[in-house]
């Protein structure tokens, strides 16, 4: 999770999903509101498994799932102190905010492999050119430790991906299954990776 909210990984033990319900969820994200961390991370421990069980279901790729379970989080903690139990039951509430992360993830990952698709026909050397303007920033030993921390600035699931192929040297392919994901979704991570990193070492952001 960003900066400006908490950041919660772990994922304690909960009762049983239908339980929730008995659980004062709403006091919890009303003390969120007033910036109680304490009783936000009650709030991850309780419903995370919930949530991402939700999310990964829509995505279908884990690395995905945890980037929406955190940005789900850190929209919940900025929102929490306009929840209203009237509105419907808190966990209702945050299981829509993860639903509606989710959704817009799948639709995103779809147009961009519409361009990417589209982008190919016109550019295929698109990935090349960059992949080759990041090894060039390599060569001297300065610019190879700039590379080394704009890595380090890449989500981890593109980070992942560039390190298995570029540093690495396996296949598309070969990476997807490594990683257990689909070929269009690796190739997504890869080129807004390279384009990140290109961005990063001061070359064209588009």
């Amino acid at each position: 999770m960003s900066k400006d909210g908490p950041r919660h990984e772990r994922k304690a033990d909960v009762p049983a999903s239908g339980s929730l319900s008995s659980l004062p969820l709403a006091a919890l994200i009303q003390d969120s509101g007033t910036g109680d961390r304490g009783a936000f991370a009650q709030l991850f421990d309780l419903t995370s498994p919930r949530l991402y069980g939700l999310i990964v279901r829509i995505v279908t790729d884990r690395g995905y799932a945890e980037e929406i379970l955190q940005e789900s989080y850190l929209q919940i903690w900025e929102n929490a102190g306009r929840y209203d139990e009237k509105s419907g039951s808190a966990l209702s509430w945050m299981l829509t905010i993860a639903h509606r992360r989710a959704v817009d993830r799948v639709r995103s990952e779809q147009s961009a492999r519409r361009r990417e698709e589209a982008d190919a026909m016109h550019s295929p050397t698109e990935h090349v050119d960059i992949a080759e303007g990041v090894a060039e920033s390599m060569e001297t030993q300065d610019r190879a430790a700039d590379v080394r921390r704009c890595v380090d600035d890449l989500s981890s699931v593109q980070k992942q991906a560039i390190e298995l192929a570029y540093f690495g040297g396996l296949t598309y392919r070969d990476v997807a299954e490594r990683l257990g994901a689909a070929l269009p979704t690796v190739k997504s991570r890869i080129r807004d990776g390279l384009r990140n990193l290109k961005k990063c070492l001061g070359g064209e952001s588009k």
